[in-house]
Parts: structure tokens; sequence; C-alpha cells
């Protein structure tokens, strides 16, 4: 029986308020608008991201439902869309790419304005929610909220992938890897040959070693807290790993003399800022670049001298990993099918939808890469 322009009751996990867990409660998903695409959700990965709101690092509105680094498959569309159809395998994009806006237009540009990041109104474009609890509205989270078995998603923020594609290990091209890997081979291109240190060991750190080993690097030094990481880091890619613990004298004043002034390109995966500094103060004061990959609390305020970017440095930012998002995403899906990288060592636990505060547990205890929630069976 169809459930095309009727309201889907489903299992979703709500916060109500910082430092809360998920609850998991039947919720009312409507009928995509024009231009809308509702998704079954089947697999989902717990980032780090979601870990700020529940911190309350990230400002966001609540109640909402979070999520953003998942695959599914169709379930309905709105009037207009085109790109997609019902029973289509899909990843939905919390960068979306409308293709007319200047970002999209510019060749080296990804963060279309469409986007629902930075200052989050938690609202489809009509500024209203599909979601609703018990008769009042649940918020969005950056345009997906895949921690429910159903979403409703803009068209510009979804992907149609390959049919044969595995819903459960695809599902971190949506976030993780595709973020980690693009920084390293879009934003920072890194160069054969080159060195490269990555500031933080997780699902994202990981995919930023595996693109700079794709990109030739002869050097890549992983920098870690928790030397439980090391192995893993090895096996893909990473040459030697260092615990700034380990140390009496900061991080960065190590990896220069590590590597004769300095390394080429240093990745700050974790969002803090002091980190950020220290990553870009261990790359070669004239030619080095830094790339800041992890996302930062929303009150916080970077201070540094200006000497650190005056004797040559580059300093820049990468948003899922510079790909533009719906042209891209099919893309990797179809290099993940042809077996031109593997997702298979980043995910360390696979995990069925109510067990999802256990996944987070095991993200902030150090004890997991990435945790895959299965909704369904995928």
């Amino acid at each position: 029986m169809s459930t095309a322009g009727k309201v889907i009751k489903c299992k979703a996990a709500i916060i109500w308020e910082p430092k809360k867990p998920f609850s998991i409660v039947e919720i009312e998903v409507a009928p995509p608008k024009a231009h809308e695409v509702r998704i079954q959700i089947l697999a989902t990965g717990v980032c780090r991201s979601d870990d700020h709101v529940l911190s309350g690092a990230l400002a966001v509105k609540f109640p909402i439902i979070l999520g953003h680094e998942a695959a599914g498959v169709v379930e309905s569309i709105g009037e207009g869309v085109t790109s997609v159809k019902p029973g289509d395998k899909v990843i939905p994009l919390f960068v979306p790419q409308c293709g007319e806006c200047r970002a999209c237009l510019h060749p080296r540009g990804n963060l279309c304005t469409k986007n629902d990041l930075g200052v989050s109104t938690g609202l489809m474009a009509d500024g209203t929610s599909r979601f609703t609890y018990q008769g009042k509205p649940v918020h969005h989270f950056v345009g997906t909220s895949t921690f429910t078995e159903y979403t409703v998603v803009c068209e510009n923020a979804v992907a149609k992938i390959d049919a044969a594609a595995p819903l459960e290990k695809v599902c971190l091209i949506g976030c993780g890897f595709s973020t980690g890997y693009g920084a390293a081979v879009n934003s920072a291109k890194v160069e054969p040959g080159s060195t490269c240190a990555v500031f933080g060991l997780g699902g994202v750190g990981l995919s930023a070693v595996m693109g700079c080993k794709a990109a030739g690097a002869s050097r890549i030094i992983g920098v870690d807290i928790n030397k439980d990481k090391f192995a893993k880091a090895k096996e893909l890619g990473a040459t030697e790993c260092i615990n700034p613990q380990d140390f009496k004298k900061p991080i960065q004043d190590v990896l220069i003399e590590m590597t004769d002034g300095g390394v080429d390109y240093s990745f700050e995966v974790i969002g803090r800022t002091e980190t950020m500094i220290a990553a870009l103060a261990s790359c070669h004061m004239n030619f080095g670049t830094s790339v800041a990959v992890g996302v930062p609390p929303s009150a916080s305020e970077i201070t540094f001298s200006p000497m650190l970017l005056f004797t040559g440095r580059t300093w820049m930012g990468s948003v899922f990993g510079a790909w533009k998002s719906k042209d891209s995403v099919p893309k990797l899906v179809s290099d993940f099918m042809a077996k031109k990288f593997t997702l298979d060592p980043l995910i360390t636990h696979t995990l069925p939808f109510h067990k999802i505060n256990e996944a987070f547990e095991l993200l902030r205890t150090g004890k997991s890469i990435r945790s895959v929630l299965l909704l369904q069976n995928p």
C-alpha cells in the first residue's frame, strides 16, 4: 500500500536539550512539498559533529533530530522533482548543490548558499518543519536529519547512487570519508613526495590520512592523544604516529624538528582552536599549508601571532572536502564500488538504531572510529 502523499508515522531519535540522551519516539513525517524528497533511511553513521550538539558546543534549536551521514531509498517525491524517483538508492547531502548560486557556479566553490550550516534555522526552505511529535514541530539538522526512519530533504540535497552499493558502508561518503579524503586531495592538493601531519585520528582524520596516501605523500604523521588509534592509522597509510602528551615541548616544535622546518601540509581534524594554531605552526613557515577540517564550537574565537602567516604559510578551511556534493557523491560511490578506496577499516561498530546512545558513548570514549546504525536491513 503506497505511502506517497500521506503522513508517515515512524521511529526517530530526538534530542530535547543539550547534555541529555536521545529519546526514541514515534514521530509524524509529512509528505514532501514541491522540490522535496522523502527518504527511508536505512543506515546512518555517528559523527563528532552530532556530538557537538549534544555537548552544547554547537548552537541549534531544540527539539531536534540530528544525523547527517546516511544512505537510504527514496519513498516519494514532491512536485517538480526530476533528479530522483521512488525506489532510487540515495545519500542525503548536508552541503547541498543548487547549481545556481555563486559558490556552485565557481570552479573552486562547493558551499552552496542553500545550506543550513552556521546559523541554523532547523527548518525547510519554506520556513516550516516536516517533523512533528504529538502535534508539535521538531527541528531539522543541517537539512538532512538522518536519525529517523524517514526524513524529508530538498531535491538539491540528495544524490542518486549506484543501486548495487552497500548502504551500510557508503553512508560514510555522506560526511566522514568525503570530508577527510577531499581535504587532502581537493583542498590542500597534496603532492607526491610531500610531508603531511594529521591532527586527530577519528573517522575524518583517518580519511585525510587515506587522501594523503592516495595523493602520493611520502611521509604522513598522525597526531593523537589516544594511542589505540595508531595501529589503524598506520594500516591506512600513516608512516608514523606521535602523542603530544609524550613530549615536554609544544607538538608543533616536535614536528618542526622531525621534518627539517615543518610539514608541507597539516590538517586539523578535531575542531579545537589550540590544535588549529598548533597545526598551522607545524607546517613550514614559508610554503606550508594548513587545512582546518574539524568543526569548531559555535562560540569559539582564535588568537594567534600574525607572523604565523606573514612568512608565507597558507591557512584554509575545507567543508565537505571541497566536493561539489550532488555531482561528486555518485562518483565517489562508483569509485568505492570499483575498489579505488576502502571504507571497511573505518567502520568499527555496526549497531541497531535503538542503541544510538551506546554508539555515542563509544565515540566519546574513543573506542570507535565510526559506528553505523542500521534503521532497517539495508
